[in-house]
């Protein structure tokens, strides 16, 4: 059985080769009809496919309607509330349009944001050419969650005239650093960006220049959109208010999607995701080019993308499969990304574009050693990695078993398995796995659509290592890795260290190609249809609970610095909740296990004294606060005291090691990384865990037998 991956579909991976096949897929034009069968196929499958068996209703169809509308506007800069109001009207209708076949609201929706999308163009060039005063005192609300659709064209204008002055602001105080390092390199001693001088009319004018160029390109790029375009983010919203992991795809995105599954690993390296007009990273895959750069994280939201020395192209409010077509390239050439973190900082990151280090994501292991000198086992499992073609490819069940068992032949008195950042993989290697650490019985429950639970269970009564062990995990630790972590937990067999929660992916998705689920032959005379990818199935614990939503719960919680993150499957609009099934029987295990109690009071003492942590505590409270601080100041005293600011955030974290390497040395960032066990010297969550293992194990004994 393959596992499904962590994200939606709408999730493409950034590795494609520049020119490949699905950047000569044709655009599908324009047929009614074909949109008509579409939506009749949505209509059937989804209710009966789906594991929620969720009704195509009105409570659907406005759950639709909420998303059709973020994809319309996402950050409410072009429609006016009366335009919202009257859409409005279709929010109960679009169960009966998909069954009727008569579809409105996608044409509706389209001629409305055109219309306003124009309105805005006009204005542009009479905005700019007004000019600004770039110190007036002013802030712009940045989260879309926290303003109002304009109640007319005067706000929708002022709106507008405060983002390009924005804009311009910081273009112009780019081009004065730019201005200032190069007088620092000729006079040795240059002004800093610091000093307030008066404005340069001739940057500015620069400034300007961009912007108004930038923008119009912008806008022109939103009305080349298709019709067809507007039905399949149509489709999509009905899709995605059956839970967020299911999902239309258009036959472009479609072959992305074949091509990502193929293997070409030729670019960054970053799994994507759109989420309210931004692109969102959701994961960086390991021995990729972003990887080995290090500072593209997580939950970053990229802005904009340039090749080397050239102007960057805005992709907000960008389709994932355009931006994309930015974002990789040939293998040997640098992207510019500028980022936006969660915190708010700001960044330009170079990446030099490259094919994944196969060796990088593969099972590695390191000898470590207590305080008090003892050796202790280390293994990093990066994926749940399988050769699913048939081949003789490694996978990751045979590697851990060859590092634990050279681990083992060291003499170590504990492990530390270490799952953070592991999205997932082959469910059958989260089982094979934690049969290496039991001696056989139930490892994950699957419950599919019709009610019908399948109990998976390891069925070698041999334990490749019975000593102590430490799991470590974090927001980002998802799917297989959440299956591992809890058969572990729930068996009493290992101690789980990590942040609050694990991501909380704990369902399976199914590719239908609708060409092929077709109702009648004679059909087939319609282009590619697409696919639909729907929720088929669930995961349970032994001990009955789900995997989905609330994720794993760490018996010892540490801070971390992505405490502050809303990341996980319980923030995602729509995910199916976290419910109960009946329990199995379980034998705990018997061997050498930790008393969690004295584990839990022994790591909060040592984590209160541990100044790594305190300095984790601290740098989590700026970001926290700075997240929060979603106004920005739009005057130039204001945004460049800002800027100032976050500099010296991003300073502070690197001097602690809680961020990667140094933006401003380009891109001799792609530097050789750190040795693992260098890294591992470094990690306070190793820390921690090598601290209990020296006193909180309890020896071998009977604890009993769960049901």
């Amino acid at each position: 059985m393959r596992f499904s991956r962590t994200v939606s579909t709408w999730v493409l991976i950034v590795f494609l080769v520049a020119g490949s096949a699905a950047a000569r897929v044709m655009p599908v034009g324009f047929d009614s009809d074909r949109n008509r069968l579409i939506a009749y196929m949505l209509s059937h499958q989804l209710p009966a496919q789906h594991f929620g068996h969720k009704q195509l209703d009105d409570d659907l169809s406005r759950a639709a309607f909420a998303l059709f509308l973020k994809q319309l506007d996402p950050r409410k800069r072009f429609l006016l509330q009366s335009d919202v109001d009257q859409l409005g009207a279709f929010a109960d209708h679009i169960d009966d349009e998909l069954r009727s076949g008569r579809m409105v609201l996608p044409d509706v929706g389209s001629q409305i944001l055109t219309g306003r999308i124009r309105q805005v163009r006009s204005m542009i060039d009479a905005i700019m050419d007004r000019g600004f005063d770039p110190n007036r005192e002013e802030y712009l609300e940045t989260d879309p969650e926290k303003i109002h659709y304009a109640k007319g064209v005067d706000e929708l204008r002022d709106r507008w005239r405060r983002i390009l002055k924005l804009q311009v602001l910081d273009i112009y105080l780019g081009l004065v650093d730019e201005r200032n390092r190069k007088e620092a390199k000729e006079q040795v001693r240059g002004t800093s960006s610091s000093e307030a001088r008066p404005v340069d009319r001739e940057l500015w004018k620069k400034a300007v220049d961009k912007v108004r160029r930038r923008n119009h390109q912008y806008l022109h790029r939103l009305l080349q959109v298709t019709r067809q375009e507007y039905y399949n983010r149509y489709f999509d919203a009905v899709a995605r208010a059956f839970d967020p992991h299911s999902d239309y795809m258009a036959p472009t995105l479609k072959e992305d999607f074949d091509i990502h599954m193929s293997g070409s690993l030729e670019g960054i390296g970053a799994l994507l995701r759109e989420e309210d007009g931004h692109i969102k990273v959701v994961r960086i895959i390991p021995g990729s080019a972003a990887e080995r750069q290090g500072q593209l994280q997580a939950e970053d939201t990229i802005l904009a993308v340039a090749e080397k020395d050239a102007d960057p192209v805005d992709i907000s409010d960008m389709r994932i499969r355009d931006a994309v077509s930015y974002i990789r390239g040939p293998k040997g050439t640098e992207v510019r990304l500028t980022v936006q973190k969660p915190d708010g900082t700001r960044l330009v990151i170079p990446i030099i574009r490259d094919v994944v280090q196969i060796e990088e994501t593969y099972v590695k292991s390191a000898l470590l050693r207590t305080p008090g000198g003892e050796k202790i086992g280390y293994i990093r499992i990066p994926s749940f990695y399988r050769d699913f073609n048939g081949g003789k490819g490694r996978n990751v069940t045979d590697d851990t078993r060859a590092e634990l068992a050279k681990l083992k032949t060291k003499g170590i008195r504990g492990l530390i398995l270490d799952l953070r950042n592991n999205g997932g993989g082959a469910l059958t290697d989260a089982v094979a796995i934690s049969g290496l650490f039991l001696p056989g019985g139930p490892v994950v429950q699957v419950k599919n659509s019709q009610g019908m639970i399948r109990v998976l269970e390891d069925e070698d009564p041999g334990v490749a290592y019975d000593g102590p062990l430490i799991v470590l995990v974090n927001q980002f630790s998802a799917s297989a890795s959440e299956i591992l972590a809890a058969a572990l937990q729930d068996y009493g067999r290992a101690l789980i260290i990590g942040g609050e929660h694990t991501h909380g992916k704990g369902t399976v998705q199914v590719l239908m190609d609708l060409n092929r689920n077709l109702p009648l032959l004679h059909l087939k005379k319609y282009d590619d249809l697409g696919a639909l990818k729907v929720t088929i199935q669930k995961f349970y614990r032994i001990n009955g609970g789900s995997t989905q939503y609330k994720g794993v719960e760490p018996d010892i919680v540490v801070p971390s610095m992505l405490d502050y993150l809303k990341s996980g499957e319980k923030y995602m609009e729509n995910s199916l909740p976290w419910d109960r099934v009946q329990d199995v029987g379980y034998q705990r295990w018997q061997g050498p296990h930790f008393d969690i109690e004295k584990a839990r009071r022994e790591s909060r003492q040592w984590v209160a004294a541990s100044k790594r942590f305190q300095v984790i505590r601290d740098e989590l409270a700026k970001a926290k606060k700075r997240s929060e601080q979603t106004k920005v100041a739009d005057f130039l005293e204001g945004m460049r005291r800002e800027k100032e600011e976050l500099a010296r955030a991003r300073a502070e974290a690197r001097a602690v090691g809680l961020m990667g390497v140094d933006e401003e040395k380009g891109a001799e960032a792609n530097k050789e990384k750190k040795k693992l066990a260098e890294q591992l010297a470094e990690d306070p969550f190793v820390d921690v865990a090598l601290y209990l293992m020296q006193d909180s194990v309890v020896p071998a004994a009977t604890i009993g037998r769960a049901r």
